[in-house]
């Protein structure tokens, strides 16, 4: 479904947020007619200071064909609420994570598509081309990364035009991943935010008792990010073994640090405990 993108409107929800100023700055480089909803006054002030303006929720939803929702998790599925019932026919509906989909709080429509989509960021394994892209972590500015996207209900063709919004959204992107919105939430949370987030924090308070015990801080930050390069090297590409007496700290770290059924974090109902935990903080 080839589209002119001069006669498609993209709202962008959330605009002046965090997420939402990450894909304005890329979104204001194409064509689209592209209509801006802001509540917060910060966020407002941060459009206002790229000579844009703001346009009600109440009067961009009806016209616009692709509605970006870069909002927060926790309130995404209320914000839905107001926003699907207003959305014409045949338009498209593009979450930027998976969390609400997968826990079946978003609002829907039969006569609407539903897409979610959210980055990979830059790969710790693919060689960025320039100084500015090495410097973007994050991704959407000049890092080169992969994204992953899901139809969640929907026709086809509508998901193929936001497929190519998504890789505009997060520009420049090399791959998108077509998975489906379950296989998503157990990428996040549990694989990157339960696991690798939790395990990436106790790596930093490992490194923080080493320097309690002692050791100046520019070493052990040396040694710690020397060694995280080559031990991530081992274990995800195979360039040499560990040694033995490394494999046999490996056992004794496994026994003191993680539970023996860590791995039951990755079970439907545990994704479900976690989202909800995320959705609705106490």
């Amino acid at each position: 479904m080839a589209i002119d993108e001069k006669d498609t409107t993209v709202t962008i929800m959330g605009a002046g947020g965090k997420m939402g100023l990450r894909i304005l700055n890329n979104m204001v480089k194409t064509a689209y007619n592209l209509l801006l909803c802001e509540v917060s006054e910060t966020g407002i002030k941060e459009i206002e200071e790229k000579n844009l303006s703001v346009t009600a929720m109440e009067d961009a939803i009806p016209q616009s064909d692709y509605i970006i929702m870069a909002v927060p998790d926790a309130v995404l599925g209320k914000i839905s609420e107001g926003v699907v019932p207003r959305m014409k026919a045949d338009s498209t509906f593009i979450l930027l994570d998976p969390a609400a989909a997968y826990a079946e709080e978003i609002a829907l429509r039969d006569d609407c598509t539903f897409v979610v989509t959210h980055p990979c960021h830059p790969s710790l394994y693919y060689e960025q081309e320039t100084a500015e892209a090495k410097a973007d972590m994050f991704g959407g500015v000049a890092a080169k990364q992969d994204i992953v996207i899901a139809l969640l209900q929907g026709k086809e063709d509508h998901f193929k035009v936001a497929e190519q919004i998504c890789r505009q959204m997060f520009a420049p992107v090399i791959n998108a991943h077509r998975i489906t919105v379950e296989q998503m939430a157990i990428l996040e949370p549990a694989m990157a935010e339960v696991v690798g987030a939790s395990c990436a924090t106790v790596l930093k308070e490992a490194l923080d008792e080493a320097v309690k015990c002692g050791v100046p801080r520019e070493a052990a930050e040396a040694f710690m990010f020397g060694h995280l390069k080559i031990m991530l090297a081992i274990v995800f590409k195979s360039t040499n073994p560990f040694s033995d007496a490394c494999y046999r700290a490996i056992d004794y770290g496994t026994e003191k640090i993680f539970k023996e059924k860590w791995r039951d974090v990755f079970k439907p109902e545990a994704v479900q405990e976690v989202l909800d935990r995320m959705l609705h903080p106490k």
